[in-house]
């Protein structure tokens, strides 16, 4: 365990950490202070976030967040090179075609429950032996939902059902953590860093139509997510919404 880092600021996971949300998170972390240890399944992306970054404290771990044995093997390097964890943020995820439901096969269906939940589960349990393990005592955990957490998109079954139950699993891990100091929250983002659909066509709408969606740039998100984790754990954000001003959410359907 590297014991010189005790004073060097708090240890922070990111799946996902790659590109998009889970890239601008982590360089934000490491502006912020934080010690970063980079998750995702191709390692030449997790070099690259960590090659933007200005601090040296970045740690690249591939990792394939449906396997236990990857999860526990980036939460045992990041112990070694760190020497503790105080937040976790859940950010990786996949979806499925927007395809009609009953065209969805069971590979897609099990592909998009495995990353979003499933890995989901496996790191926050994880993160949960080690928080509760170490000294002092307690971390936070900050789970990556989505405006389908709420309300769905038109062909989205697979992706919705999972940031619904990654909704389920905020609270559950909220409660189960209260004796530990340990406090987990959840993150809902509407479009960031992306524009949905193409620029000729757009995003399927509910009522059959199609348009351009508004975004906001990722580094919103990130601010969002910095604010959550700088938070004494006495406190807690358990539930923020982030999203265009003018994203068609309220009133979706």
């Amino acid at each position: 365990m590297n014991t010189d880092r005790k004073d060097a600021g708090k240890v922070a996971i990111i799946t996902g950490a790659g590109s998009g949300i889970g890239r601008a998170v982590a360089l934000a972390m490491a502006a912020a202070g934080y010690s970063v240890s980079l998750a995702g399944r191709r390692l030449v992306e997790l070099e690259q976030t960590a090659s933007l970054a200005a601090s040296s404290t970045l740690l690249a771990v591939p990792t394939d967040v449906r396997q236990p044995d990857s999860v526990k093997a980036l939460f045992a390097a990041t112990q070694e090179r760190f020497g503790r964890l105080d937040v976790l943020f859940n950010n990786a995820g996949v979806n499925a075609p927007g395809i009609p439901f009953e065209t969805l096969s069971y590979e897609q269906w099990c592909e998009v429950v495995s990353v979003n939940l499933t890995g989901a589960f496996l790191c926050a349990q994880e993160a949960f032996r080690r928080m509760k393990s170490q000294q002092p005592r307690g971390g936070r955990i900050i789970n990556n939902g989505s405006l389908s957490a709420h309300a769905p998109r038109p062909h989205s079954a697979p992706y919705t059902s999972t940031k619904h139950a990654i909704t389920g699993l905020t609270k559950s891990l909220s409660l189960d953590g209260r004796e530990h100091n340990i406090a987990c929250g959840q993150i809902d983002i509407g479009n960031a860093g992306m524009m949905t659909g193409t620029p000729t066509t757009g995003s399927l709408q509910p009522n059959g139509s199609t348009m351009r969606e508004p975004l906001i740039d990722t580094k919103h998100v990130a601010e969002a997510v910095v604010y959550m984790a700088g938070l004494p754990l006495e406190a807690n954000v358990q539930f923020m919404t982030v999203m265009a001003t003018n994203m068609p959410f309220i009133g979706r359907g």
